[in-house]
């Protein structure tokens, strides 16, 4: 009895949270998930939910929050294992098992691989920021 008290106690404050607005709401729906994560279909411009339901079912650690049978609500935790999943898959071409041994592996590896990526995008901006100047010089 005090099990099923304390859980209708949670549902109530993540209902309440998920009526919060939607910028300050802990949990997000899979297609604004989808809007964070930038999944565009390249056919039709429709957001790709369709991706995140099918890395829930390659990556165990993506565990969402669903309610009424299919409603899937994310948290923070689960967005930014999202956005790792992304980047490991389109951004440094990593099949899936690959992916699987790396998050199972350390998660501080999966950080260090993207606070590096992030730092070598910055580097590589202002060296074209630097060469753009060089060469409005040169014109001048």
């Amino acid at each position: 009895m005090l099990y099923c008290l304390r859980h209708q106690k949670n549902l109530k404050n993540i209902l309440i949270e998920m009526n919060s607005s939607k910028e300050n709401r802990k949990y997000k729906t899979i297609g604004e998930v989808a809007k964070i994560l930038n999944l565009v279909n390249k056919e039709n411009g429709a957001l790709s939910t369709h991706t995140i339901r099918y890395w829930e079912k390659e990556f165990k650690q993506i565990k969402p929050k669903i309610f009424s049978g299919s409603r899937r609500y994310y948290d923070e935790y689960d967005i930014n294992l999202l956005k790792n999943i992304k980047y490991l898959l389109k951004d440094r071409g990593m099949t899936l098992s690959g992916v699987k041994k790396v998050l199972n592996s350390n998660d501080s590896y999966v950080d260090e691989l993207c606070n590096t990526s992030i730092n070598q995008k910055n580097i590589i901006k202002s060296k074209l920021t630097k060469i753009k100047k060089l060469i409005e010089e040169i014109k001048n």
